[in-house]
């Protein structure tokens, strides 16, 4: 029990900066920007933080926020949340930077390219795993979207042990659908990483497939999705992060 609180008590702790960012964050601060600039954001509370098929949380919970900027499409944003300093880089944060720009094809299907720079900050770290990539994605209205990612300096693992850095690879897709009037809706997705070689042996590369499937309700600013996840066993040996405990996670998100 006292080490139950103890864990309460050390994720409180990492929380509260992000709290505070987000409680000063309000509402309607886009009226105020010169230059048709509009303001936006959201803060989540997960029980896993589960990325691209990995848990970054080992399970735990994790509170993450969302702040960004756009101007006639092309958007400026940062992202950050809090992880398990017990996972490499043994970090206390991931802090996500991106810029980019929405190209509206119609009324229905949109562009996105985009630019991403992710750090890990805080704690005791054993030097740096930072990296960056490019994305591009294709969306249909809110309903479907898929996307690629180029990773050109992406650490490559072998389970926990570094073993260089290698381009990477990542193809996904998420879709969901209305069920009712009353805001629930139906979600899923689907991925695949690939890491690419580096050497011989364990530095070969590979790949792994992940997915998900779940429900969200949605009212107002509010949104809550509960999903199952299932991850390719091959993500043991290619990053350092466990498969998603249980394969259940929650998120609470609140946009402003």
């Amino acid at each position: 029990m006292a080490d139950l609180d103890l864990s309460k008590r050390t994720v409180a702790r990492r929380l509260a900066p992000l709290l505070l960012l987000a409680l000063n964050a309000r509402p309607g601060l886009a009226a105020e920007l010169p230059g048709n600039i509009t303001f936006g954001g959201s803060l989540a509370f997960t029980s896993d933080s589960i990325y691209r098929g990995v848990s970054e949380s080992d399970g735990h919970e994790a509170l993450q926020l969302d702040l960004h900027a756009d101007r006639s499409g092309t958007f400026l944003g940062a992202w950050g949340s809090t992880r398990d300093h017990n996972l490499d880089p043994y970090g206390d944060y991931d802090l996500e930077v991106y810029l980019g720009h929405r190209f509206d094809l119609s009324t229905t299907w949109s562009a996105t390219l985009a630019a991403r720079s992710r750090y890990f900050v805080g704690g005791d770290q054993e030097g740096s795993i930072d990296y960056q990539e490019i994305a591009g994605s294709l969306t249909y209205l809110d309903r479907w979207s898929f996307s690629l990612a180029a990773l050109p300096n992406a650490v490559h693992y072998w389970y926990e042990e570094r073993v260089g850095r290698s381009a990477a690879w990542v193809a996904d897709t998420t879709g969901q659908w209305l069920l009712d009037r009353r805001g629930f809706v139906l979600t899923g997705g689907a991925g695949y990483f690939y890491a690419g070689r580096t050497g011989p042996g364990i530095a070969a590369g590979g790949g792994y497939v992940y997915g998900n499937a779940g429900v969200a309700f949605e009212h107002g600013r509010w949104r809550i999705d509960a999903g199952y996840f299932a991850t390719g066993g091959k993500a043991r040996q290619l990053t350092p992060y466990p498969v998603p405990h249980d394969h259940i996670a929650g998120t609470l998100v609140w946009r402003f």
